[in-house]
């Protein structure tokens, strides 16, 4: 698989990726197109691709925090077809590889952490990538399930344990910026 960055994704890359996006997050649960489109126009955010033999098997909308230096993996879709083959992983074994060319301490993300089938899974898949949960867990005012932040410290040694509520702070901050 080929990672592929974009700040200001062109027309055909954004297509596939908007469709692997629609595919994977119901409408109440994304944020609605013309948000994302803003948020390359503000230049808040990438679009990461993976690519093989000319098929988008991945995508993730990323974005740096303006405080701690993480990347934060707003939304990541796999194409069905290649869910629980690996791609997934090594997808995001990509997205780290290319954060740590960056200097960046780390990736972050917020799962839903309601107690059910589906979240268990999608935790699993988060831990065997490396990430760590939060104890703390966020409920949002316009979304009724909470969430469980959940970080991949590059150097986990030179950082005290994850603070779920301060890390919280910096992804409410993204995505209030990416609403204004």
């Amino acid at each position: 698989m080929e990672l592929t960055l974009q700040d200001k994704p062109d027309d055909s890359t954004w297509r596939q990726a908007l469709a692997l996006y629609r595919d994977a997050f119901a409408a109440e649960g994304r944020k609605p197109d013309a948000i994302l489109e803003r948020m390359f126009k503000k230049r808040i955010s990438v679009l990461a691709t993976g690519m093989e033999d000319g098929v988008m098997k991945a995508m993730a909308i990323c974005g740096v925090l303006a405080g701690p230096k993480l990347l934060l993996i707003d939304y990541l879709a796999v194409r069905e077809t290649d869910r629980r083959r690996g791609a997934g992983t090594e997808f995001v074994s990509l997205i780290a590889d290319w954060a740590m060319t960056q200097r960046l301490d780390g990736l972050l993300i917020e799962a839903e952490a309601e107690d059910t089938p589906e979240n268990d899974a999608r935790i699993r898949f988060w831990e065997r990538c490396g990430f760590e949960r939060t104890e703390y867990v966020h409920q949002y005012i316009w979304v009724p399930e909470p969430y469980r932040a959940m970080i991949r410290y590059f150097e986990p040694d030179r950082f005290a344990a994850p603070d779920g509520r301060e890390l919280f702070r910096y992804i409410s901050e993204f995505h209030g910026r990416s609403f204004r």
